[in-house]
């Protein structure tokens, strides 16, 4: 019965000690011509009556061949950034990294890991946001092979696994946080576009660490909201920008004429009743908010005429 943890994965060790590659080819090359020459002399003592001489050089001409053949068979060749993973008998015997012509087991099997960088554009996908507004969202990952092993043997497919697990790291992004936000507190997709991409590379990096795949950039590529809706949110989005718009002038108008009465109540200017007070502040308020040139009213006579 097997006790190991359901959550112990592959992981990656060097193969040990390859041969050198061009010495064993070699050696494959100098077994031909007495391969040859074993069973042209051999069917000659057969054919001159001397089975015993001719069955042994036979035989001798079989094994230089067989040798041969395993010399050749066991030939690997590892391009730069590129690896190859060696399973002898269904059991992983190491992982071959360096650059270089070498020689494994002739009966080791070898798989192809490429080390390089690998970019992928996901398709546009239609998701809701915090919300509940339907939008359509993409994203471009970099990501290459950290772990060969891993990659080989904890999942089916590590290219496709990548695939799955980048859509399903959008959605869920995208129903965190809003598509926009009138707030410029408040993380949204459309306008937090360096905390997004680090929330999203942050989770890629979290499901992708089991295959053994390392996430180098990942960043959204395509931001919109769906067809259906899209005219109707512009409209939202122009409404709460007036209203948020309106929000801050009339802040500001208020504490303006606030700092207007105290200077005035401070250096004894003129001396105003709560009436004329009120009236000043109405004025002030409807110059400094108004979205159009205000015409002044001088008034030639006293203040109480």
């Amino acid at each position: 019965m097997d006790h190991r943890p359901e959550s112990l994965a592959s992981r990656e060790f060097p193969y040990p000690r390859p041969a050198n590659g061009i010495a064993m080819l070699l050696l494959g090359i100098l077994l031909l011509p007495p391969s040859i020459a074993a069973f042209v002399f051999g069917g000659r003592h057969l054919h001159h009556g001397s089975p015993v001489a001719g069955g042994l050089l036979l035989a001798l001409g079989v094994f230089g061949v067989l040798a041969m053949v395993l010399a050749v068979r066991g030939l690997v060749l590892v391009n730069p950034n590129q690896s190859k993973v060696v399973v002898l008998f269904g059991r992983y015997r190491g992982t071959l990294r360096r650059d270089g012509f070498f020689w494994v087991h002739p009966f080791a099997g070898r798989r192809a890991i490429s080390l390089r960088l690998h970019n992928f554009n996901s398709d546009k996908l239609k998701v809701n946001d915090l919300r509940g507004n339907p939008i359509e969202i993409g994203a471009v990952v970099v990501w290459r092979v950290r772990d060969t092993a891993q990659a080989a043997f904890d999942v089916e497919d590590f290219a496709s696994y990548v695939q799955v697990q980048t859509e399903s790291a959008l959605r869920h992004l995208a129903s965190l946080h809003p598509y926009d936000s009138p707030h410029d507190q408040a993380t949204s997709l459309r306008g937090s576009g360096d905390a997004v991409n680090g929330e999203l590379q942050q989770e890629l990096t979290r499901r992708l660490e089991m295959a053994g795949l390392e996430v180098v950039e990942a960043r959204l590529s395509h931001l919109a909201y769906a067809p259906e809706i899209a005219g109707a949110m512009l409209q939202r989005q122009q409404a709460e920008a007036i209203i948020d718009a309106r929000t801050r002038i009339v802040d500001g108008a208020c504490g303006m004429v606030q700092m207007a009465l105290q200077q005035l109540q401070a250096s004894s200017v003129v001396a105003l009743d709560e009436e004329r007070k009120a009236q000043m502040v109405s004025n002030l308020l409807v110059v400094l908010c108004s979205e159009r040139g205000t015409q002044p009213v001088v008034n030639a006579g006293t203040l109480y005429g």
